[in-house]
């Protein structure tokens, strides 16, 4: 999805809290139990803190994804088309909703490889 690691975020952005991801990614893993999308708590967060170490608000400005003028943003790298093709009804269309975005990437996750349990590396 969006390459290695970010490489720049927002000013104002910084790592959220470990309690404010395990919310995050609790209420995540809500909707995807009600929509019927695997994964599990373990694969979201490793997945999450390779993306972007917690940082709703993180933005990869270097890789092709960003070069092509599409760059990865949020929590699990997401781009603009993977987001809203994987958007999960229910979550907010913000693409830097923590929610919203590990839920999308999770969607796209487990349509691709099975689950985000199956991912571990950049997808």
């Amino acid at each position: 999805m969006g390459g290695t690691t970010m490489a720049a975020s927002s000013a104002a952005a910084a790592p959220a809290s470990r309690a404010t991801l395990d919310t995050w990614i609790s209420q995540s893993l809500v909707v995807m139990s009600e929509q019927g999308i695997p994964g599990s708590y373990e694969g979201i967060y490793s997945n999450l803190m390779r993306e972007s170490s917690g940082d709703p608000y993180a933005i990869n400005l270097w890789d092709s994804n960003a070069r092509a003028g599409i760059p990865s943003k949020g929590l699990m790298q997401v781009i603009d088309p993977t987001f809203k093709t994987y958007h999960v009804t229910g979550t907010s269309w913000d693409i830097y909703d923590p929610v919203a975005n590990i839920t999308a990437a999770c969607n796209y996750a487990a349509q691709r490889y099975g689950s985000i349990d199956n991912v571990h590396s950049a997808y």
